[in-house]
């Protein structure tokens, strides 16, 4: 591989030859709370024990909506890395995993990184956010970055990109949204698996109040509640679905004046259906 050479300011590395513009890393408000486990095990994975060591790529299962994107954030935050999230799709490309050439305003091609990419040349952390929602196609371009040789190859740019050492890698599925089955050589290279599951009342309650810190007690202990009824009964709705609930109720109940209670059982409706009015309390 020949000598990189990287513009901090402007996001530019010169690789091979090739003038590769950066993505721009994540900067969110999410916040891990409760389940330490989790992190410890995330964390776990990510860890070198020696320098002929190299890191795990874990995957995060769970159903929608249990804070899996939340845990790798919090998780790369925690190490200092810069944080990338790429959002899989059934239609993703092999070259929107790498590389991709536009055309800039001089009508020349120009060629972006990817948050892959991105993450791999500034040692930064990648959330591949719904993994299981790509094609065996796109995942095979990722095969060698997953094991130990640690880099993918751009055919529309034609280099190879090796992967700086502080590089991690997680992929997040919903445990029900699977479009695609998982080939087995890729299955293999994302390990350990980490099962994300709801969290209990009290966690649940720690993460509804540092989401809506401005909304009453009562308006939080009364969603905590129903989300624990419907936990029980295996429904899946979760904790990001009450923090909607929370938000829309007292926005209902100031726009028409209505009681606390009243507004939060419509609320449970509008937002998740009728049927889920069964585990709303009087």
């Amino acid at each position: 591989m020949s000598e990189t050479s990287t513009d901090p300011a402007n996001l530019v590395v010169d690789i091979q030859g090739i003038r590769l513009r950066l993505s721009q890393p994540d900067e969110l408000s999410m916040k891990w709370v409760g389940q330490q486990e989790l992190m410890t095990q995330l964390l776990a994975a990510w860890a070198i024990l020696d320098p002929r060591d190299v890191p795990l790529n874990p995957r995060l299962l769970g159903k929608p909506g249990v804070g899996k994107t939340t845990l790798a954030y919090a998780a790369g935050r925690l190490l200092g890395r810069p944080c990338f999230l790429f959002q899989a799709t059934m239609d993703t490309r092999p070259e929107d995993l790498i590389i991709s050439p536009v055309v800039g305003p001089d009508q020349q091609i120009h060629y972006v990184a990817s948050a892959v990419v991105s993450a791999m040349l500034s040692g930064g952390v990648v959330i591949l956010d719904e993994g299981n929602r790509m094609s065996e196609k796109a995942w095979a371009s990722l095969a060698p970055l997953l094991d130990t040789r640690r880099y993918v190859e751009s055919v529309i740019a034609g280099v190879k990109i090796q992967a700086h050492p502080e590089f991690r890698f997680v992929a997040t599925m919903n445990e029900d949204s699977s479009t695609f089955e998982l080939p087995e050589y890729i299955h293999s290279r994302l390990q350990p698996q980490i099962l994300v599951d709801f969290p209990s009342r009290q966690e649940e309650l720690m993460i509804l109040r540092s989401n809506l810190p401005f909304l009453e007690s009562s308006v939080l202990e009364y969603v905590a509640d129903f989300l624990q009824r419907a936990h029980q009964a295996d429904e899946r709705y979760s904790v990001r679905d009450g923090i909607n609930i929370a938000r829309y109720a007292m926005k209902y109940a100031a726009q028409v004046g209505c009681d606390q209670n009243r507004a939060l059982q419509k609320s449970i409706v509008q937002v998740l259906g009728e049927e889920a009015s069964r585990y709303a309390s009087a």
